[in-house]
């Protein structure tokens, strides 16, 4: 038997009857699939950019996947899914590090290891932070961002992941719906994005330089990425695929994420011709996001037909989020991240309510109630991650800075920051 002699005279010691192969192999596959979504992101991201801040734009994604990555082992996953505490916060001890967590453990009835979900839910503790990286793009501190992720995932992510997921969770028990992070993920980001703009300040204006997209045939491939990869975020997150149940509701919220980010895609470029007499790439890739992100929350709750409805009104309203943006200039958010992931997802979050239904817990149709329940949860995320976005960068502002210096700012980060130049033109 070679290697695997041990692992098999281990495996036959337990009853692994009780695993369904199905699940657990979907669920690989999910893990796998969200986890493509971050250098797809850095990807969208990076050729949104100027030339000179490309690398140090996807390292805000990809140091992501390591830091994190760490962290959600050591305390995240404790803190999310770990035994309530007053529905506010997950503590249970022999889940720091996973200590407790045996390699056998199955997770509830769903025919999966318990480390499985771990990984699966470990992917979107990574992407979440990073999405806020593209509000204060080529101009903070990679020190201060490493510190603020570390910071906000801990502190902001986790608790707000226990509230809508964790059993025993505020909002959970409340009976708030959130398939896939509509409101975890995408709101939460969203309007700590927002935040984050508004406390690092506009970037510079360089006389001759424009703050156009350096390569958008990365943009546009990071976009493909993203909705490869979304199949698992949303899909996945019916967790198995064991029962009749659980199997209906993977297809089904697979189907809803291919049939809202069609219906955004389309649906922006409509609206971006009608204004602007043009139909653009940008405008088909950011159409696609608005829709991906618009049905997260109700890609398991919602017809296919609702989820058409819900991608082609996320993407109007995103993109004139992102119009007024420019035309008042309040803020600068150099990439958009509040007025796609930020309105699409609190778009999403009450078009769950509107439109619902629930076969995993009895029909649920969508009512006044859910809406007013929808509501609260947004709410909740939208002042949690607000306050403590606020609080977590003024204490970063005030001890090692946000904003790298004026003379960094105008070489590029890339050279200055990381020694690198991300192209070179001979």
């Amino acid at each position: 038997m070679g290697s695997f002699g041990p692992i098999a005279s281990m495996l036959a010691e337990h009853d692994v009857s009780k695993i369904d192969a199905g699940s657990t192999a979907w669920m690989l596959t999910s893990c796998a699939l969200v986890l493509l979504m971050i250098p797809g992101l850095a990807m969208f991201y990076g050729g949104l950019v100027r030339r000179k801040n490309v690398l140090s734009t996807m390292m805000h994604s990809l140091i992501a996947m390591g830091i994190l990555g760490v962290q959600w082992i050591v305390v995240g996953y404790a803190l999310a899914f770990g035994d309530s505490f007053h529905g506010f916060i997950g503590w249970d001890w022999d889940k720091f590090c996973l200590s407790g967590v045996p390699y056998d453990a199955m997770f509830s009835d769903k025919g999966i290891p318990e480390l499985v979900f771990v990984m699966f839910q470990g992917k979107f503790a990574i992407i979440t932070p990073a999405l806020i990286s593209g509000a204060v793009a080529e101009r903070m501190k990679l020190s201060s961002y490493v510190v603020f992720i570390i910071l906000w995932s801990t502190l902001i992510y986790c608790p707000l992941a226990h509230w809508v997921w964790g059993e025993g969770g505020w909002l959970f028990e409340m009976g708030v719906l959130d398939f896939a992070g509509g409101t975890v993920v995408h709101v939460s980001s969203g309007i700590a994005a927002l935040v984050a703009a508004i406390m690092i300040g506009r970037r510079l204006t360089i006389e001759g330089e424009t703050h156009e997209p350096g390569n958008l045939i990365l943009t546009i491939t990071g976009a493909g990425l993203l909705w490869f990869g979304w199949f698992g975020f949303n899909a996945g997150s019916a967790i198995a695929a064991e029962t009749p149940v659980s199997g209906f509701i993977a297809g089904l919220a697979f189907t809803t994420t291919q049939t809202a980010a069609a219906a955004g895609a389309l649906a922006w470029i409509v609206v971006e011709y009608l204004h602007r007499g043009k139909c653009t790439s940008l405008g088909i890739a950011s159409g696609i996001l608005a829709g991906l992100v618009s049905v997260t929350p109700a890609a398991g709750h919602v017809e296919p037909r609702w989820a058409l409805m819900i991608g082609m009104i996320a993407a109007p309203l995103c993109y004139f989020a992102v119009y007024f943006k420019e035309r008042a200039g309040l803020y600068d958010d150099a990439l958009d991240a509040f007025g796609v992931h930020g309105v699409g997802g609190a778009w999403g979050a009450i078009a769950t309510g509107i439109f619902c239904f629930t076969p995993a817990i009895g029909v649920i149709d969508g009512s006044f109630k859910q809406v007013g329940l929808q509501a609260v949860g947004l709410l909740a995320a939208v002042a949690f991650s607000g306050v403590g976005t606020l609080i977590i960068l003024a204490a970063i502002k005030a001890t090692i800075g946000l904003r790298v210096s004026e003379e960094v700012e105008r070489s590029g980060l890339d050279i200055s920051i990381h020694g690198e130049r991300s192209y070179r033109l001979t």
